[in-house]
């Protein structure tokens, strides 16, 4: 996970030395005066940023997680099908997920950057913030970065990830596509389909299957082409 070039990983690894660092330079200098704190801006438009219309709490439901006894408020309909089914991948595929893992629906308009005003629609959700946050990439070993992209690929466009943002945050996935674009319907059609299917859909992939992996690899390519 890299904060501008440095890894989270890193960071972590070398906080006692950075500190050391900090204590020794304390006393030839002091420090800086700490920046005052940058206010969010707040949004103020009827639609998120992905053209999705702003919901009060009671437009949206809490939707249960299938397997995990985790629960996340979203926007009824196509959105919560092709978020729930990125939710319930992570949950089979790369860690399971736990009580406070999931951020859904939220009504603060007060945002970092445009693409969290998609929280405001309940067509946006973060997986585990805290170890993904705002500003930060790389934070996925490689095998969780394979289920990652087969996911993007399988729901072809419909959802987008954070971590291919110009400021990542790895814990964001949101739709993609207005809500008049036919796709974001057609994708949700075929994950109900497999909802309803035992043996398809979440739980029944292998993202590692080599036909997966080149399908992954050449969306991947083209999703970063447009």
């Amino acid at each position: 996970m890299t904060v501008r070039g440095m890894s989270r990983r890193g960071l972590m690894g070398g906080g006692a030395g950075a500190l050391a660092a900090v204590t020794l330079g304390s006393t030839a200098a002091a420090p800086p005066a700490a920046a005052a704190p940058r206010a969010e801006p707040e949004w103020r438009e009827g639609t998120s940023a992905n053209g999705w219309k702003v919901l009060a709490e009671a437009d949206t439901e809490e939707y249960l997680v299938e397997g995990s006894g985790v629960t996340v408020r979203l926007a009824p309909g196509d959105p919560s099908v092709l978020l729930l089914h990125v939710a319930r991948r992570f949950h089979y595929e790369i860690d399971a997920l736990r009580a406070g893992d999931l951020q859904g629906h939220g009504t603060s308009r007060l945002v970092s950057h445009p693409f969290e005003s998609n929280h405001l629609s309940g067509t946006a959700m973060n997986i585990r913030p805290r170890a993904y946050p705002l500003g930060v990439g790389g934070g996925l070993y490689p095998a969780e970065l394979v289920v990652i992209r087969d996911i993007l690929a399988e729901l072809d466009g419909t959802v987008a990830w954070g971590g291919d943002l110009p400021t990542p945050k790895e814990s964001h996935f949101a739709i993609a596509l207005p809500p008049t674009h036919p796709k974001t319907k057609r994708v949700a059609r075929t994950i109900r389909g497999w909802n309803a299917d035992p043996g398809k859909g979440a739980g029944a992939t292998d993202a590692f299957a080599p036909d997966r992996r080149a399908r992954a690899t050449t969306f991947a390519r083209r999703d970063s082409r447009q």
